[in-house]
């Protein structure tokens, strides 16, 4: 009898937006790359808002840039509005947001994948993880089994070092809307029905969450005219680093702004009983940040509307989605329900709203490394891990492809911590802390978000990425070199004085700022609010053309400079914890004076340091003082053995 048996590298199962980004790091990386996914024409598919970006997310994307990952040259190529947010705000929240094409964002990424050299794709189901127990182990390996392949539902098997679990909404998904509810993945997609059960098998506990998406509506039958036009920015910025700002200007479309109303609120209270939501139909959780217009109108009652956006889909289709309310009521109900709306009185849907239900994990079985604890050589990334969004999936696909491929090439894992990286505070809190609902990233969960902004993500990352071997010698050469102007510039600003001659004092006179009793820096002019690097070229005799970047970095660095001073302080502090590493073999049940729900939760979690540790819920800092005792004493009797 003839098997169908393929030795490969890797195996990645999904082909979302998390693995797409594992996929590209294990094949640039030089390893042999099989990517599954149950559909083709659903590589990078975007199944609810087609943008990238927003509040929080643009950080994500341009952290994945300047590690070498492709999300933000793919938006770049293929946006059709784009806008900085938050820019009346400080820079710590400023965020880029870009509506895609959504077809053409899912056919460009096809087209790296397609012509990435070691990347296969195949359209099939993996239906079970192919293990062995792991009798050999490499010395502080805690695994029971090791992966050694996948087998798909035809029966083909694969055999490989690593698999990396990025199934998205997909395994076991069934979409509801009203009574109606339909066994497929989103957008009617075939879901992955036989995977689950290998998991369980394997011990890997599964739970069930839930997310949604509103209707999209046939363009013209939408009356703009009632509604607010929302246009993007008159000069557009880049996601991605090495993308040339003059590439990105281009005409753009515009969207649309409008609200719900009381008329619209009281046709979804007078059906709360038809929505799976509220009926006890729907067994997943929900996203608290990203809530449906149901669970809107319940929980803020005291509002009396709530923003709609109206939202291309791409340039060419009249499809329109209808961003803030997306639902789970039946049919005839969201018809009644979005013609209460300013513009939509006569809209016609195209595709129904809907939710969707779907097997995922609880992240923490996973080390900080996306791997699991109990499997060798299991990765996992995405929405499998119980997150929510393209861009929090497209950050853990990057890092799981990079320490899957660094576990075959016998390098050590890429781990970011909450310091160098909004990445490092997503995947922190993921395999740290229960998390009970889809987890969003927000600029309110990175402590510290001053240092971590998106404008530095290149200054911040860039070195990780060439050291991995996805970003060239030459691009970090270039970001070293753009390090090298800031630093200079600054130096020369702080040593600039102006003196309070007559028409410097003219000068400061008419922009609003105080005249000098004595001589100032320019640095320090800068400090002052009404005054920018541009502004003071006009008493700046000695500049010399900077690029834009540059001179962003330079004036943030300088208006800032106390606040970023304090905050580099209080990460020393963090970096002191995370050094000290706890090692995976210990037994806490011999830490003695540990109270009993520490040992409990320390037992559970396993965490890799100190600092991991003080973030579990139920370790107070008591514990970590009598964990610290006893790392010190065990360290000394490590020590003693070695000599011995």
């Amino acid at each position: 009898m003839l098997q169908n048996k393929i030795q490969t590298d890797v195996c990645v199962v999904g082909a979302g937006h998390a693995g797409c980004e594992a996929a590209l790091a294990c094949a640039r990386l030089g390893l042999d790359t099989v990517i599954f996914t149950v559909s083709v024409d659903s590589i990078a598919l975007m199944p609810c808002n087609p943008n990238v970006g927003g509040t929080s997310k643009g950080h994500l994307v341009r952290e994945i840039d300047a590690l070498g990952g492709e999300m933000g040259k793919n938006i770049d190529k293929t946006f059709i509005q784009s806008k900085m947010l938050n820019k009346s705000k400080g820079p710590a929240v400023h965020s880029l947001r870009a509506q895609a094409d959504k077809a053409e964002y899912s056919r460009q990424m096809r087209k790296v994948l397609e012509n990435q050299e070691h990347l296969t794709i195949r359209q099939a189901e993996v239906c079970e993880l192919l293990t062995e127990s792991c009798e050999n182990k490499p010395e502080n390996c805690t695994a029971t089994k090791r992966i050694v392949g996948v087998k798909t539902y035809t029966g083909a098997v694969y055999e490989c070092k690593a698999v990396i679990l990025c199934t998205g909404t997909y395994l076991k998904a069934r979409c509801l809307c009203g009574e109606a509810i339909t066994y497929t993945g989103p957008n009617g997609l075939q879901a992955a029905n036989h995977l689950s059960d290998s998991l369980r098998s394997l011990g890997i506990e599964l739970r069930r969450f839930k997310t949604g998406t509103p209707a999209r509506m046939d363009g013209r039958t939408i009356d703009y005219s009632r509604m607010e036009e929302q246009f993007g920015d008159e000069r557009v910025v880049p996601f991605s680093f090495s993308t040339d700002p003059e590439d990105v200007q281009i005409d753009q479309v515009s969207c649309w702004l409008t609200y719900t109303n009381e008329k619209t609120h009281e046709i979804i209270r007078a059906n709360l009983d038809r929505s799976p939501i509220y009926a006890g139909i729907i067994e997943g959780t929900g996203p608290r940040y990203c809530p449906s217009i149901e669970d809107k109108v319940v929980k803020f009652a005291d509002k009396d509307r709530h923003q709609v956006f109206i939202e291309p889909e791409g340039l060419h289709t009249n499809e329109m989605y209808v961003g803030g309310m997306s639902s789970s009521l039946p049919e005839d109900v969201q018809i009644a329900m979005y013609r209460t709306v300013p513009g939509l009185e006569n809209c016609r849907i195209v595709r129904n709203a809907y939710a969707i239900e779907y097997d995922c994990i609880d992240a923490r079985q996973l080390y900080p490394s996306l791997e699991f604890k109990d499997i060798a050589g299991l990765f996992s990334g995405g929405q499998f891990n119980g997150s929510s969004g393209y861009e929090e999936a497209a950050a853990q696909g990057l890092i799981a492809g990079i320490n899957a491929a660094m576990m075959i090439l016998g390098r050590e894992p890429v781990i970011l911590d909450r310091s160098q990286a909004y990445i490092g505070v997503l995947i922190d809190d993921l395999v740290t802390k229960k998390s009970l609902e889809p987890y969003r990233m927000m600029t309110s969960r990175a402590e510290y978000r001053l240092l971590l902004r998106q404008d530095n993500a290149d200054l911040r990352l860039r070195e990780i990425g060439c050291r991995t071997g996805l970003v060239s010698r030459e691009v970090y050469e270039a970001t070293l070199h753009k390090k090298e102007l800031i630093e200079d510039e600054i130096t020369r600003l702080k040593h600039t004085i102006v003196g309070a001659a007559r028409e410097n004092q003219d000068f400061l006179i008419s922009h609003g700022s105080a005249e000098l009793k004595t001589g100032m820096s320019l640095a320090d002019l800068m400090c002052r609010p009404e005054l920018s690097y541009e502004i003071l070229s006009e008493i700046d005799r000695d500049r010399k053309p900077l690029p834009a970047d540059v001179i962003e970095q330079v004036e943030i660095e300088i208006k800032y400079e106390g606040y970023l001073v304090r905050q580099q302080r209080q990460v020393e502090q963090f970096k002191k914890m995370e050094r000290k590493r706890i090692p995976p073999d210990i037994d806490y049940n011999d830490v003695a004076s540990l109270r009993l729900e520490a040992r409990q939760k320390l037992i559970a979690y396993r965490p890799v340091s100190v600092g991991q540790a003080s973030r579990i819920s139920g370790v107070s800092p008591a514990d970590i003082s009598v964990l610290l005792v006893y790392l010190e004493k065990y360290g000394r009797q490590e020590s003693n053995g070695s000599k011995e």
